[in-house]
């Protein structure tokens, strides 16, 4: 089966990683600089939520795709056996520690955003306090990671 569906299951897994560190980029630089130039603490502190829980939102699919099509690549290039093991095993590592941090990242949002709800602002900025400055960024540098030795596995 992967012989004849290798080049697609390899373009979803790498798609599907661009998606969600692309995805996370795109927060860190570009959104949340753009959310800090709001004067409304309440404002600011909602619409991040908001496009935190759009953001979380769309790439569950696309983390579901990566497991999926990883495990498809791992058991067809034996990559727990063959030369490449060490890449293999670091990048999934590296994906395993992404995931528990997105989840965490997740239920925060979303106990966040029931605060935010009824009006408990600071325990909802509490909660994602460590999300642009500390999460996102381990998350991004981790993708990275992953993509660059997703690169070296391919022999390039």
């Amino acid at each position: 089966m992967f012989a004849q569906y290798a080049q697609l299951i390899v373009f979803v897994h790498v798609l599907s990683a661009v998606i969600w560190i692309g995805g996370m980029i795109a927060i860190r630089l570009v959104v949340h600089p753009a959310l800090a130039t709001i004067e409304s603490p309440e404002v600011k502190l909602g619409k991040t939520l908001e496009i935190t829980g759009r953001l979380f939102v769309l790439v569950i699919p696309f983390i579901v795709l990566i497991l999926l099509t990883a495990l498809i690549l791992v058991v067809a290039l034996d990559g727990h056996h063959g030369a490449a093991q060490n890449s293999f095993v670091l990048k999934e590592v590296i994906w395993s520690i992404m995931v528990v941090n997105f989840s965490y990242m997740f239920v925060r949002r979303h106990k966040a955003w029931r605060h935010y709800q009824a009006g408990k602002l600071p325990e909802a900025k509490r909660l994602v306090r460590l999300f642009p400055n500390v999460l996102l960024p381990i998350n991004i540098m981790l993708g990275l990671l992953a993509l660059w030795l997703g690169i070296s596995l391919r022999g390039l």
